[in-house]
C-alpha cells in the first residue's frame, strides 16, 4: 500500500465479542473476570507464566485484576478474555495495545494462555479471531507482536502464527531490575489474506483426526497454499 493519499484513520478497538467455533472473546470486566482469570492462569503460579511481562509480582486476584482494570481505563490495553464456547470457562487473555489508529497499527500483547488452552486449537482460533477483527473489521495496516527477546516460547508462537521477525530493540527497557531487549514481529494487511486462509484451513474440522490431533500443521498448510 504505497499511495495513502486517501488513507483514513482506523477505529480503535472497542468492547465487542469475537465468536468462533471453540472460543469466545469478550472485553475484560473487573467484577466479572478478575477472579476467574486469576484461577484460569494458575493463581499465584501465573507469576511464572507471565515472568517475561514487565510487571510486578501479584499476590491475589484483586491486585492482578486491578492491573488490568487500570491499564484498560488508561487505554494502554484493550484486554480480551478468552472463554470456551462449550464450557463457558475462562481460559486466558490477550490485549490490543500500542494502538495507533492514525497509522493503522496495533499490537497484540499481554498474551497469557492458561493450561486448558495452551498449545491447543483453542489458542490458535483465539489468535485468528483477534487478527481477523483487526484486519477485516477495523481495517488496520500493521499488526505487531513484541516480546522479551529471551522468551523462546513467544518467538515460536509469533512465527507459527504468521508474524515476520523485524529485529531486536537492544536495552529497550528496565524490567524487574533487569535489562530487557525487545524483539519485534509484525503482520501486514498484504500478508493477512494468506495467513487468514491458512488459519481457516488449519481450524477446519477435517484437519483433525478422531483423537483430535492435527493432520497438517499450520506451516504445512501455508506452504501448500503458496506452492
Amino acid at each position: 500500500m504505497n499511495n495513502l493519499n486517501n488513507w483514513k484513520a482506523c477505529q480503535k478497538p472497542e468492547p465487542t465479542e469475537l465468536s468462533g467455533r471453540l472460543v469466545l472473546l469478550t472485553h475484560y470486566n473487573f467484577k466479572e473476570h478478575s477472579e476467574a482469570l486469576w484461577d484460569a492462569l494458575g493463581g499465584e503460579a501465573l507469576n511464572e507464566l507471565i515472568r517475561f511481562f514487565p510487571n510486578d509480582i501479584y499476590q491475589n486476584s484483586t491486585d492482578f485484576g486491578y492491573w488490568l482494570k487500570e491499564a484498560d481505563e488508561s487505554q494502554k490495553y484493550h484486554t480480551m478474555v478468552i472463554s470456551s464456547v462449550n464450557t463457558k470457562e475462562v481460559l486466558g487473555m490477550a490485549s490490543y495495545m500500542g494502538c495507533s489508529p492514525e497509522n493503522g497499527s496495533v499490537e497484540i500483547g499481554a498474551v497469557a494462555h492458561g493450561p486448558k488452552m495452551a498449545r491447543s486449537s483453542l489458542a490458535t482460533e483465539a489468535h485468528y479471531l483477534l487478527a481477523r477483527h483487526i484486519f477485516d473489521e477495523l481495517g488496520y495496516r500493521r499488526y505487531e507482536w513484541k516480546l522479551n527477546n529471551e522468551n523462546q516460547t513467544s518467538h515460536k508462537a509469533a512465527i507459527r502464527l504468521g508474524f515476520t521477525y523485524e529485529g531486536v530493540f537492544r536495552q529497550h527497557m528496565v524490567a524487574k531490575g533487569q535489562n530487557r531487549d525487545t524483539a519485534w514481529y509484525s503482520m501486514l494487511d498484504s500478508e493477512w489474506p494468506l495467513n487468514k486462509a491458512s488459519f481457516e484451513a488449519w481450524l477446519d474440522q477435517d484437519n483433525f483426526d478422531s483423537s483430535g490431533e492435527q493432520i497438517k500443521s499450520l506451516q504445512q498448510i501455508k506452504s501448500a497454499l503458496t506452492g
